[in-house]
């Protein structure tokens, strides 16, 4: 955890406010924002402990011993660094492990230029939207470190599929993108698979911010998204694949709006979407097909220079 995160997770709860929830008192209030009070450490029949409100730090004079808030939580409960920093995470209700790991993978992305330099070479650059798809980078053997210092065991990480039962970090050498409940790792490596960390995909990429918009680009995928945001069409989303499931179906036939499929231009891409485009249109849902150049998806079709311009022509020549 770094020092910003710490200064800030050790202030969030005043010493005076954390103690009277276990029914300490000051006994006497002091000038400078100082209050005195019996020792929560040590047995005493006149106070000698001292809270310094303002800079949130403690001293007993009798028992010697002093500091922030974290070491009183480890000192009053008699637990490790780790476990006091949970406590507290748990207690003030910062982030979670999911949440955590995501702000990691996003730390880490920037730190490694073979993670820019193969994101710039699918054709995603634009700062802005990799900040708000939260985009981040899996480099490997550093996860487990991190989230044990942020007072996680590895089993609640095994539990998440973070790690796997090696202790390795699931998405190794992958770039991360947060899909709702679910994180999707893209590999560096062509040889080694991408993958989402759980099995159930959920429903449309960011749904919750999209479901009440008049029209709606569906693509294949993540990297598909972020190209057409950095074009201008912040109206797009995407199922991870090519079939949607059950929940992003209905969601697609549920309101008003109309769906542009622009799927991937090779074979089954085109297959997908006029066999989706027929179903859509079975539930009464308006759509029609976005015919990308043979080959392209369109992520690679912005990355080979295509200006929003031409996409926004594709569009209209879409076919039902």
């Amino acid at each position: 955890m770094d020092r910003c995160s710490l200064d800030a997770l050790k202030n969030r709860i005043g010493l005076v406010e954390y103690l009277s929830h276990y029914g300490w008192e000051p006994c006497r209030r002091m000038a400078h924002g100082q209050v005195a009070g019996l020792c929560p450490l040590h047995t005493e029949t006149e106070p000698s402990f001292w809270i310094h409100i303002h800079k949130n730090l403690f001293y007993c004079h009798g028992c010697g011993r002093g500091g922030d808030l974290i070491r009183l939580v480890e000192l009053y409960h008699g637990m490790s660094f780790v476990q006091a920093l949970a406590h507290l995470r748990q207690l003030t209700g910062t982030a979670g492990l999911w949440e955590d790991a995501v702000a990691f993978y996003r730390a880490q992305l920037r730190c490694w230029p073979a993670a820019m330099a193969y994101l710039a070479q699918r054709g995603i650059y634009d700062a802005a939207a990799i900040e708000a798809m939260q985009i981040g980078y899996a480099p490997g053997a550093c996860l487990r470190a991190h989230l044990r210092g942020l007072g996680y065991g590895p089993e609640q990480m095994r539990q998440r599929g973070l790690i796997n039962s090696q202790g390795r970090d699931t998405l190794y050498r992958r770039i991360v993108f947060p899909f709702g409940n679910n994180l999707y790792g893209r590999s560096l490596d062509a040889a080694v698979p991408h993958r989402f960390l759980r099995a159930g995909k959920g429903g449309l990429y960011r749904w919750e911010f999209l479901q009440k918009a008049d029209e709606i680009v569906l693509v294949e995928g993540l990297f598909d998204v972020a190209a057409l945001w950095q074009a201008g069409f912040a109206n797009a989303t995407c199922g991870g694949g090519a079939q949607l499931n059950r929940a992003q179906f209905q969601q697609l036939i549920t309101g008003s709006r109309k769906v542009w499929i622009a799927l991937d231009g090779d074979v089954a891409g085109q297959q997908a979407a006029t066999s989706l485009s027929a179903k859509l249109h079975h539930a009464g849902q308006p759509a029609r097909r976005v015919l990308l150049p043979r080959w392209h998806d369109p992520a690679s079709y912005f990355a080979a220079g295509a200006t929003a311009g031409q996409f926004r022509a594709l569009l209209q020549e879409a076919l039902p």
